[in-house]
């Protein structure tokens, strides 16, 4: 007897295993599949019909996994992000040299951008649509780069030009616009270190 129910507990342990081996599959095609859609046609055109049609599951499955849009759409930004780290100004902020500084962060984030253009430009395009609460993240990186970026300057800049520049030099849209004009990323890079480096100390006498 003893034996019997050691066996009948293996067992059931050995299905609920499985089972759970199982829903973590299907959670995982489920995620990747909308990875995958707000990748190609934006999250603004992704459905949760055409997220479980591409999954190869029901809806009534998709909603087992993922009761709502927002829940889905936060499993799909942790699994993206973990596959596309972004770049981490802790890195940079280890360069003493402001200048040489900007242009290692450019080199990386340009490089970066150009990996993940696709994907942020339906993000930036259809940031309406997409939970409020993923928002500030999606805007929020270039502007979080700055303030590594503008510190050891030589001097205030005139009127916070300085701060502009970089903000500007550190935008998706500017390295987009650089690159629709032909230019590789580190030719990009060294048009925006010049670009920021060209503003001077404010003038004292104004």
């Amino acid at each position: 007897m003893a034996e019997h129910n050691r066996l009948t507990k293996a067992h059931r342990t050995y299905r609920l295993r499985a089972r759970a081996a199982g829903m973590d599959r299907t959670r995982e095609r489920i995620t990747r599949a909308a990875v995958e859609l707000h990748g190609t046609i934006g999250p603004a055109a992704t459905t949760m019909s055409a997220v479980a049609e591409l999954a190869g599951v029901t809806r009534a499955t998709l909603y087992r996994h993922y009761p709502n849009e927002e829940a889905l759409f936060k499993a799909c930004s942790s699994d993206w992000l973990a596959a596309n780290p972004r770049p981490d100004p802790a890195g940079w902020a280890a360069i003493a040299d402001p200048v040489r500084r900007l242009g290692a962060a450019l080199d990386e984030l340009y490089s970066y951008y150009r990996s993940t253009e696709r994907m942020r430009s339906n993000l930036l395009r259809d940031i309406a649509v997409i939970p409020e609460m993923f928002r500030p993240g999606i805007l929020a990186f270039p502007t979080a780069t700055v303030e590594v970026l503008e510190t050891g300057w030589p001097g205030p800049s005139r009127a916070g030009l300085r701060h502009a520049a970089i903000g500007h030099a550190v935008g998706f849209e500017t390295w987009r616009s650089l690159a629709a004009e032909g230019l590789t990323d580190a030719q990009a890079a060294e048009l925006m270190v010049r670009f920021v480096t060209s503003i001077g100390p404010a003038d004292e006498t104004s």
